[in-house]
C-alpha cells in the first residue's frame, strides 16, 4: 500500500469535511454574526470538543492504536477481540458517567472556563443551557475514535476520514431549516452537535461489523491490555493535547476582552484547522499504525525513515500553507465570513488572529508527526514532560502579549508554543536516536523556502486592495480567492518542478 496515495485519499476526504465546515461557519457568521450569541455557543462547544481532542482523538488513539497493533501482529484473533471488547465496555461506562457529571456541573464549568461571562447573566445562562445539550457529544465522538482506531489499524483509512462530514451536515441542516424552532435560534447549533455526534457513530458501526470487530459487552478490569492502555492514556491526555489546553486557557483570557474576541479567535482557528486537518491529522493518522508495526518487529531503520518521510511531506506542504494563510488572510476571511451580521470590523479582527496563528502552523502540524514517534513506542513520559514545558511557556507568552496585541496576542502565543513543542520533540527524537535524518535536508529546505518566497511575492502583488475585499459581493470574492489559491499552488508547484522535485520522490510503502 502506497502511503502517498493513502495520504492523497485521506486528505481529499478530510478536505471535503473541511469545506463543509466552512459552509457551516459561513452560515453561522451570516445568521448569528460575532457577538454574545456566538461567544456563548463557541464556549459551549469548546468544552466537549476539547475533551474530544484530549481523550478521544488525542490520548486514547495514541495509547490504543499501538497496543491494538501489537495484539494484531503478535497475538491471535480472539485475544485481539477480547482487547477491543474490554476497552469498549469500560470506555462506554466512563463516558456516560463523565457526560452526566458534565451536564450537572455545567454552571461551574462555564464559570471556570469563561469567568468573564459571569458579569453578563444572559450570556452565562445561555452558555450553560447549550453546554448541557452538547456535553453528550463526548460519548458519541469518543466511541467514534475507538472505531476509527480499529479501522485505521486494519488500513481502512477512508471511513474515519469521511465520518466528520456528518457533523458539518448536521450544522448546515440545523442552521438552514430548524433555527426558527428554538428560542434563541442559536440553540439549534447545540442540538446539531448532539445529532452530528450520534450520526458519526451510527455510520461507522456497519464497517466494524464487516470486519467482525464490532465490540461486545465485556466488563473485565483485569484485562492486561486494558491496563496497559489506561497507563499510557492518562499521561498522554496531557502530552498530546497541550495545544488544546492552551486554547482553553486562551478562552479564559479572551472572556475578559472585548465582546467578539472569542468568536474572532474561533473563525481564525477554523481557517488554520484546514491545513492542520488536511495535512497534519491525515499524516499522523496513517503514520501511527505503520510506526507501531515497525516497533513491534524491531525495525528501527524503517521506523526512522518513515518519520523522515512524514517530516518532508509536512515541510513541503505546511510551509506554503502557512505563508498563504498570512498573505491572503483578509481575502479568505472576507470571502468566507463577511456577510450579514459579520461586519468589516469583525473581518479585520479575525485577520489579525489568523496571521498570528499562521506563525505556528508548521509547528502545530509537526507535533502531530513527531508525537507518534514516541507513542508508537509506548513512550509517554517524554511528550508529557515537553508538554508541561510548552504549556507553561505558552501561558507566559499569553501574559506578555495579551496586553498589547489583545486577542491576536493569544493566537500568537499558541503558534509560538506549538513551534516550541515541535522543536523539543525533534531534539528528543534525535537525542534518543529514534530518528536519524536522511541525507539532503539542507538543500531540500532551501528549495522549499525559495519556492515559497516567490509564491508569496506573486500572491501579495496580485491580491489587490483590502477595500475591494470588504465591499465586494460574494460572487465576486469567491472566484477571486479561488483564482489566487490556484495561482499560488501553480507558482509553488512550478518552482518545485524547476528545482527537480517529482511526485515519485515522495512515494513510500506502508508497513506490511
Amino acid at each position: 500500500m502506497n502511503l502517498l496515495r493513502v495520504l492523497a485519499t485521506v486528505s481529499s476526504l478530510t478536505m471535503v469535511s473541511r469545506v463543509l465546515g466552512f459552509v457551516r461557519d459561513f452560515l453561522i457568521a451570516r445568521i448569528f454574526g460575532a457577538g454574545l450569541l456566538t461567544d456563548a455557543f463557541f464556549v459551549a462547544f469548546k468544552i466537549p470538543n476539547l475533551l474530544r481532542r484530549l481523550f478521544a482523538e488525542g490520548a486514547f488513539s495514541q495509547a490504543f492504536v499501538p497496543i491494538l497493533g501489537e495484539y494484531k501482529n503478535r497475538r491471535g484473533v480472539e485475544d485481539t477481540k477480547s482487547l477491543i471488547d474490554a476497552i469498549s465496555t469500560v470506555l462506554l461506562l466512563v463516558l456516560v458517567l463523565a457526560a452526566a457529571l458534565g451536564m450537572a456541573a455545567a454552571p461551574i464549568i462555564v464559570y471556570v472556563t469563561a469567568p468573564g461571562f459571569a458579569a453578563e447573566p444572559e450570556k452565562f445562562a445561555l452558555t450553560v443551557q447549550m453546554l448541557r445539550i452538547t456535553f453528550p457529544y463526548i460519548v458519541f465522538i469518543s466511541l467514534v475514535a475507538l472505531s476509527a482506531g480499529i479501522l485505521n489499524t486494519w488500513n481502512k483509512f477512508s471511513v474515519p476520514a469521511v465520518t466528520p462530514t456528518l457533523l458539518n451536515v448536521a450544522f448546515i441542516v440545523g442552521a438552514l431549516f430548524f433555527a426558527d424552532w428554538f428560542d434563541p435560534p442559536v440553540v439549534v447549533l447545540a442540538w446539531a452537535v448532539f445529532v452530528g455526534g450520534a450520526l458519526q457513530l451510527v455510520y461507522q458501526i456497519p464497517f466494524l461489523a464487516r470486519l467482525g470487530l464490532l465490540p461486545r459487552w465485556r466488563f473485565d478490569l483485569s484485562h492486561p491490555g486494558l491496563r496497559r492502555v489506561l497507563l499510557l492514556m492518562l499521561p498522554a491526555a496531557f502530552g498530546v493535547s497541550v495545544g488544546q489546553i492552551s486554547i482553553l486557557l486562551n478562552q479564559i483570557f479572551a472572556s475578559f476582552l472585548q465582546t467578539g474576541s472569542i468568536s474572532w479567535l474561533y473563525y481564525a482557528d477554523r481557517l488554520m484547522e484546514l491545513p492542520a486537518g488536511v495535512l497534519g491529522v491525515a499524516v499522523g493518522t496513517i503514520l501511527l499504525p505503520s510506526l507501531s508495526k515497525y516497533h513491534a518487529t524491531a525495525n528501527q531503520a524503517e521506523y526512522s525513515r518513515l518519520l523522515d518521510w512524514g517530516m518532508r511531506i509536512t515541510v513541503l506542504l505546511a510551509v506554503p500553507a502557512a505563508v498563504a494563510l498570512a498573505v491572503l488572510a483578509l481575502p479568505l476571511v472576507a470571502m468566507l465570513f463577511q456577510y450579514g451580521r459579520f461586519t468589516s470590523e469583525d473581518a479585520w479582527m479575525t485577520r489579525q488572529a489568523l496571521i498570528a496563528y499562521s506563525v505556528g502552523l508548521l509547528g502545530l502540524i509537526l507535533v502531530k508527526i513527531l508525537a507518534p514517534g514516541f507513542y508508537a513506542r509506548q513512550n509517554v513520559a517524554t511528550p508529557v514532560k515537553i508538554g508541561i514545558v510548552t504549556l507553561v511557556a505558552t501561558q507566559l507568552m499569553n501574559l506578555a502579549l495579551v496586553g498589547t496585541l489583545r486577542h491576536a496576542g493569544l493566537a500568537l502565543a499558541i503558534g509560538l508554543g506549538a513551534c516550541l513543542n515541535a522543536g523539543l520533540l525533534y531534539i528528543q527524537l534525535r537525542k534518543k536516536s529514534i530518528y536519524i535524518p536522511q541525507p539532503g535536508w539542507p538543500v531540500f529546505i532551501l528549495k522549499v523556502l525559495a519556492s515559497v518566497s516567490f509564491m508569496a511575492i506573486v500572491l501579495f502583488t496580485t491580491m489587490g486592495d483590502s477595500g475591494w475585499w470588504l465591499q465586494a459581493s460574494w460572487h465576486g470574492k469567491v472566484p477571486a480567492v479561488l483564482g489566487l489559491v490556484v495561482l499560488g499552488a501553480a507558482v509553488y508547484g512550478a518552482c518545485l518542478f524547476a528545482f527537480g522535485f517529482r511526485p515519485r520522490d515522495f512515494s513510500r510503502r506502508a508497513a506490511e
